[in-house]
């Protein structure tokens, strides 16, 4: 039986996929598996996750998205420990050896996670060579501010990167995986749902890099704003403190509702459409209502009633 299972969720990834299962194979232990989740592709995604041989499982479905993909590796998954990998991001070598050792000395905790590194084109197009942030990759402790239960810093943000977590297989199936009827902010939905009943540890070092591209899901400008509603769910069903007791104030947190439904609003600002503008001008206001110490919901709605457009 392999100790970590390692699923990645692919679509139409041909560019990136063999990059990173190639990230993965190098970290140097003999017990891992590999799920491929093809995810209806139609491009040579599968062919080249097979050319893999027996080191990869590949397993074909109709689309359906990266949570059901996901949820589908959880199933398939034989570790005592699962990694859900992006099929663009990188692992440097030493990953899973720091995060099984930090499971070793740390028995209490459920989930390991890391800091990363954005990986971002040059103007080439084309990306570093990953050896370029290998200092990021240095072993620099453990992070005592993102370690324990921190339920409380998830109101905040979604402080984990998918990519860089390694849980415990057992705590993802009892917390039932990524729900699949969320279209974005699934990621952040999980880790938040399982901080409520799991200790995390963060490790300072960058062990994985980011993959920046224009077709990245978060990049998507969409009708509904799926963050604050999940944060604002979160808030009336478990409240705004972990079970330790640390929590975050309702000041703090109603005011970083306020600033993304601000950015919410300021992202279909950018898109000078009839229907994004009058869907702007209602996130600014409800800003405003959330946090009325916070006038920049009104500066902003005032800029959009004549016409303004943001250029960044």
């Amino acid at each position: 039986m392999p100790l970590v299972s390692v699923v990645i969720p692919a679509y139409n990834c041909s560019l990136f996929i063999g990059e990173t299962i190639r990230s993965i194979l190098s970290q140097g232990t003999d017990s891992l598996e590999i799920i491929v989740i093809n995810d209806g592709s139609t491009d040579d995604t599968a062919t080249i996750a097979r050319g893999f041989g027996g080191a990869v499982r590949v397993i074909d479905q109709g689309n359906a998205g990266v949570c059901v993909a996901r949820n589908r590796g959880l199933r398939e998954a034989k570790g005592e420990f699962i990694a859900f990998v992006d099929h663009d991001d990188y692992w440097y070598p030493a990953k899973l050896a720091g995060q099984l050792e930090a499971f070793k000395s740390n028995p209490n905790v459920d989930v390991v996670f890391t800091s990363f590194t954005w990986w971002r084109p040059s103007n080439d197009g084309n990306y570093p060579e990953p050896k370029v942030y290998l200092q990021d990759a240095k072993p620099q402790g453990i992070d005592p501010e993102f370690t324990g239960w921190i339920y409380h810093q998830m109101l905040l943000d979604s402080q984990i990167l998918t990519s860089t977590a390694l849980a415990r297989t057992r705590v993802a199936v009892a917390c039932g995986g990524f729900d699949e009827s969320l279209p974005f902010s699934e990621d952040w939905d999980f880790w938040l749902r399982l901080s409520r009943g799991s200790q995390f540890l963060k490790l300072k070092e960058a062990t994985t890099l980011y993959r920046q591209h224009s077709q990245q899901g978060s990049r998507v400008i969409r009708p509904i704003d799926y963050r604050t509603q999940l944060l604002k769910s979160a808030w009336k069903k478990w409240g705004l403190a972990s079970a330790d007791g640390r929590c975050v104030s309702p000041k703090k947190f109603k005011r970083q509702l306020a600033k993304y439904r601000i950015a919410f609003g300021l992202g279909h600002l950018k898109t000078d459409v009839g229907a994004s503008r009058l869907i702007a001008a209602k996130a600014f206001l409800n800003a405003f209502t959330i946090d009325p110490t916070y006038l920049r919901s009104l500066v902003y709605l005032a800029a959009a009633s004549i016409g303004w457009k943001p250029k960044w």
